[in-house]
């Protein structure tokens, strides 16, 4: 038996209403056969079998929501039922009981009797639905051992490990390196070691191959399908979803593609072999004349000139396409919502660190005795927390509906850092109750993790409050970004060495750092901010009357 995943439908949509069945559990089905409409933010989308089999179990009711890559429903394919090793397996007719040589099927009959198992990506949490492949560990047919790290998979937040559910043989790996795995999707597939008694012995897959044995590819090196043209039996162009949004992505129309799988069914080939002959037929012109190109066919590409030809100025200026993916995909899209939907209120100011700065070099030993590297941001850190006693709602979020201030009960700072990955923002918690040592080992290890991009997912979680030092590259003053859910953010410039008056009136070298805030003005107003910030640079500019109030 076999769940079917509602597949990615594109444009972002992570869910859709269930409007009509329009099969039965028990219900037999066909290839393509249309099995159910479902509504998304955007339209009603029909979708339809796999392949042919019986219905064995609807899992999302009519008028109920059904979530992107997961079970939709489940299945049995025509063929399923009953098959045994001999199906996998049959016997040579002219073999001899006493045979010594075992053909490779024999040799390959204790694999291909344990049941290979897909490995589903689990949901990595914070509403991640897909995460892109960074580096395989290991390659199909490999053994590999229980908690033994088999891939790297980059999310929207960090890079993040999966490790093998148990020992066995690694059978298949369904996403190259580079391209993007769905959660709830299979990942790869891997034959275990031990199998417990009474398992019953997996089919051969639909492509004819053992589960358990590396796969070959289902179509020739040098025979390209002929398409058969028309429709299917469904009035309807056949084709996979994952097809139909290939097609969407380069938007093209099915009806202009001939499709060489039954019944006209469009494969992933068909598509590919269209752009291709679509870029070379439409796209470039002898002697480097360009003409137009014809509707729905994507921009030509440069192609290498012919030996001993000068290259043109198109070709030496031609432009390097990267995808915007992982952690910068992210933070792409959070800033044009936090930016979009929050009222930013910006309030600056100017603050002597003078005293701060001569505090930390009279702490640094002391730090560096217990391998502890002393910077201003856990001091930064500390007042921060000390501040936020008088002006709780900057550590405050707001709820969905901005009906109500839910007060957070700890101040988990976070820093905005630029990994190896892109900007990540790491937090450490409950500031307010740890010592500025503590605070001072917590950021250099996360730093750390930053820059090797193995930041923990709980590491990033639970933000209240932030700090982007900007500083630390030269910059002077910034305009920062709320990182949402958070109410409030401040860009640290470079501390400089500048001529400022004593009480005598008489001109002295001071260390001035300039800061800027953003506040989410639908509930932090002018007056709020500056209470605040006047608050914290009080602990900054006398960082002894910070001792009065650490508990």
């Amino acid at each position: 038996m076999s769940d079917f995943m509602l597949p990615d439908i594109g444009e972002g949509i992570v869910e859709c209403e269930v409007v009509e069945w329009r099969v039965s559990e028990g219900d037999e089905i066909a290839e393509d056969q249309p099995v159910v409409e479902v509504m998304t933010d955007k339209a009603l989308v029909e979708i339809t079998a796999p392949e042919a089999g019986r219905v064995t179990r609807l899992y999302v009711a009519k008028g109920n929501i059904a979530k992107v890559h997961a079970p939709l429903f489940a299945y049995e394919a025509h063929g399923e039922e009953g098959e045994s090793t001999e199906a996998l397996d049959p016997p040579r007719p002219d073999a001899d009981e006493d045979d010594e040589v075992a053909s490779p099927a024999a040799e390959a009959r204790p694999i291909a009797a344990v049941p290979a198992r897909d490995f589903i990506l689990p949901d990595i949490g914070e509403g991640i639905v897909e995460c892109e492949v960074v580096e395989w560990r290991v390659a199909e047919g490999e053994a590999i051992e229980e908690d033994q790290p088999l891939v790297d998979v980059m999310t929207d937040k960090a890079l993040v490990e999966i490790t093998a559910p148990e020992a066995g043989t690694v059978s298949k790996l369904y996403v190259p390196k580079g391209d993007i795995a769905k959660v709830h999707a299979p990942l790869f597939a891997y034959v275990p070691a031990h199998v417990e008694e009474g398992e019953d012995i997996v089919a051969a897959e639909a492509s004819g191959a053992e589960p358990g044995l590396p796969q070959t590819s289902g179509h020739k090196e040098s025979i390209v399908p002929v398409a058969s043209g028309g429709r299917g039996p469904y009035g309807r162009i056949p084709a996979s979803p994952a097809v139909r949004r290939l097609v969407r992505e380069h938007g093209l129309s099915l009806e202009s593609i001939d499709g060489s799988g039954k019944d006209g069914r469009v494969l992933k080939e068909d598509v590919l072999r269209y752009l291709e002959n679509g870029q070379r037929g439409y796209g470039q012109v002898e002697q480097g004349e360009a003409r137009p190109a014809r509707a729905g066919t994507p921009p030509a590409r440069c192609e290498v000139p012919r030996q001993g030809a000068a290259p043109s100025k198109q070709e030496e200026g031609e432009v390097r396409v990267e995808p915007i993916r992982g952690v910068r995909a992210v933070m792409a899209r959070r800033m044009v919502e936090s930016a979009s939907t929050i009222p930013h209120f910006h309030y600056g100011e100017e603050i002597d660190v003078t005293e701060l700065l001569a505090l930390r070099e009279r702490l640094k030993p002391v730090a560096e005795a217990q391998q502890v590297r002393l910077t201003l941001m856990p001091l930064f850190m500390k007042a921060l927390a000390l501040a936020v006693r008088e002006e709780p709602i900057l550590n405050a979020r707001l709820n969905a509906e901005v009906t109500e201030i839910h007060y957070l009960p700890s101040v988990n700072v976070g820093m905005a850092v630029d990994s190896r990955t892109g900007l990540i923002v790491p937090n450490v918690k409950q500031v307010e109750r740890r010592s500025v040592l503590e605070v001072a080992r917590e950021i250099q290890r996360l730093t750390a993790d930053a820059r090797e991009g193995r930041v923990a997912q709980e590491d990033l979680k639970g933000g209240t409050i932030s700090i982007s030092n900007i500083g630390a590259f030269g910059g002077t003053y910034a305009a920062p970004i709320i990182n949402a859910p958070e109410l409030a953010i401040v860009a640290i410039g470079k501390s400089q060495w500048l001529p400022r008056f004593d009480e005598r009136g008489a001109v002295v070298k001071r260390a001035i750092m300039t800061v800027t805030w953003a506040g989410d003005h639908r509930v932090i107003d002018g007056g709020t901010i500056a209470r605040f910030c006047n608050a914290w640079k009080g602990y900054l500019e006398s960082p002894e009357t910070m001792l009065l109030h650490l508990g």
